[in-house]
């Protein structure tokens, strides 16, 4: 007895297994058959036959087109075919456990539903706008073309809302979403680019405050005597070279952001005396340095003023920094045109733009961000100096890192990728180093953990024992060579690769990140670090400073002093 699905047209429903009763579904695109034969035994049969969007459940037709139904025993084991207009007779058919695995038929049978369902939602998409005829539609337009145009949605309501009012095909549909589409991504491209283009402006440009407090001291140590002082005074040399002193290290061209470290650092010191700080400038910054701490001194310390070209190491021969920065400027020189010219850049991805607006920041191609690569040269009788970046604030006694067993280790640092706060402290060497490009993958771990530059102990007597210096200035004619497209800019990188397998990780306690780009850190949590780094764009001299925070960095601004108020320099 031969039985074929009767596709008489029905509403498409999906498959479901019921407890007692199954009912089956299936889409048309070849009719199917089964045979019954012997006991314990089902083969089907599939002919072939033309397209249809129609569906069969659980109905049967014979030849006498009797409509029969199909039901399924709880246990999957029966299977009864009864007529469909009152008569009693069925036919029970029992599937042998040995032959078919009564698991596997209905496995098959679920499988085959959905499979029949695809071909039809595949072939009546096929045929939407006809049989025999496909339909295409246009590459998008371009901007300009899209400009100006009134016809397209502005918002996804208003695309709805014109959708049922014009009751639109397909092709229509479809043509309007892509222009839609099209023209919110190319908005939303100009905007990110903007936001680019406004944060590095605000955050390379010296505020006028600032420069104004450089010309006023400029101006105050060439005509007063008492801003030209010897830093430190004669008597107190031997202590630059003494090693019994707590030696730190600042490089910078900020006189207000060296002051507040400065000052942080000695106020909050147990042994105030015993400090040495060695701030190193450029020869522009030097005189208006030189000016402030003359006239503002940090008795009992010891502070030491001193220009780059005042180092005797310096000024003999080549410097491997100085000729890797002038080969890093001839680099960067391809963005002719500014900032301006790489905005208008339309076929540039956002991120690739804003890449190229980092590279145009001083900070990038400044002298006092690579110096600190070279201090066991620059400071040849110290074992052991803390280097300090001048955008952090010292909030305790950092006499104890002194006392931190660095394992013959060069580099006592915070490390970055384990901590609560999962926005700073998640970094690995892939957050920074190109792992795409096989001179970094080769190399290097993508997941090994990152450290921190700002507030470092340098054991120089380790250092000098081996070649870090010399890999990291490798490193830098390796990444000018590939166009700057082994790391993100910055000295970090270079400095992650040169010191790898040289770092010794110190408590996070001591060196707290990411002040200046984010504000989630909560005002408890950042005063009780011991060292608050406001490493980020938004730094606390800027207007775009974050309010909630600023006040941990200038209460150790003196704002009552005359330089300060006659530069209108104010708190917030």
């Amino acid at each position: 007895m031969t039985a074929t699905l009767n596709t008489g047209p029905h509403q498409i429903l999906p498959f479901t297994a019921y407890d007692h009763l199954g009912f089956l579904q299936f889409c048309s695109g070849s009719s199917l058959a089964y045979e019954l034969t012997k006991p314990g035994k089902i083969t089907r049969k599939t002919r072939r036959r033309s397209l249809a969007s129609r569906v069969l459940f659980g109905s049967f037709s014979f030849a006498a087109w009797e409509k029969m139904q199909l039901h399924i025993s709880p246990s999957l084991r029966h299977v009864t075919v009864l007529p469909g207009k009152g008569v009693r007779e069925f036919i029970k058919v029992k599937v042998g456990s040995r032959r078919l695995s009564y698991r596997m038929l209905f496995y098959s049978l679920l499988f085959l539903t959905f499979l029949l369902r695809f071909v039809f939602v595949l072939s009546a998409v096929d045929t939407i706008d006809g049989e025999s005829k496909c339909s295409t539609i246009e590459e998008p337009m371009s901007k300009d073309e899209l400009k100006g145009r009134s016809d397209i949605p502005q918002t996804l309501e208003e695309f709805m809302a014109d959708m049922k009012e014009s009751k639109s095909d397909a092709k229509t549909f479809a043509i309007k979403l892509r222009d839609m589409v099209t023209l919110m991504e190319q908005r939303t491209r100009t905007a990110k680019i903007q936001e680019y283009l406004y944060r590095h402006v605000a955050s390379s440009s010296i505020p006028k405050q600032l420069h104004c407090l450089a010309l006023r001291l400029a101006n105050e140590h060439s005509t007063n005597a008492a801003a030209r002082l010897q830093l430190p005074s004669a008597e107190l040399v031997p202590a630059l070279v003494d090693n019994s002193y707590f030696h730190y290290v600042l490089a910078s061209d900020n006189v207000l952001a060296t002051s507040v470290v400065a000052t942080s650092l000695v106020k909050n010191s147990l042994h105030p005396a015993k400090i040495v700080l060695h701030i190193i400038t450029d020869r522009k910054t030097y005189y208006p340095m030189q000016a402030w701490f003359s006239l503002h001194p940090l008795s009992p310390a010891i502070i030491e003023v001193k220009a780059l070209q005042h180092f005797d190491w310096f000024s003999k021969g080549k410097v491997p920094v100085l000729e890797a920065m002038e080969k890093d400027q001839r680099v960067r020189a391809q963005f002719r045109g500014g900032s301006s010219a790489i905005v208008a850049n339309n076929t540039e991805k956002p991120y690739v733009i804003a890449a190229k607006l980092q590279a145009l920041s001083p900070k990038y191609n400044s002298l006092m961000n690579h110096i600190r690569i070279h201090l066991p040269e620059m400071f040849p009788s110290l074992n052991k100096v803390v280097f300090l970046d001048d955008d952090l604030v010292v909030q305790t006694d950092l006499s104890p890192l002194w006392d931190i067993d660095m394992n013959g280790k060069v580099n006592g640092a915070v490390a970055t990728c384990r901590g609560d706060d999962k926005f700073v402290m998640s970094k690995t060497l892939k957050s920074y180093l190109n792992f795409s490009h096989p001179l970094i993958s080769r190399n290097f771990d993508p997941n090994e953990c990152a450290w921190a530059y700002g507030m470092n102990i340098f054991d120089l007597e380790a250092w000098r024992k081996t070649n870090i210096s010399q890999t990291y200035h490798y490193w830098l004619e390796q990444n000018l060579k590939s166009d700057l497209s082994l790391w993100q800019l910055g000295t970090l990188p270079p400095g992650l690769i040169a010191f790898h397998g040289h770092v010794h990780v110190i408590d996070p306690f001591w060196h707290m990140l990411g002040l200046g780009y984010q504000e989630n850190t909560s005002f408890a949590d950042a005063e009780s670090a011991g060292v608050i780094h406001f490493n980020g764009r938004a730094k606390p001299w800027l207007d775009i400073a974050f309010p909630k925070l600023r006040p941990l960095w200038s209460k150790y601004i003196n704002f009552s002093d005359k330089f300060i108020k006659s530069c209108h320099i104010r708190a917030s």
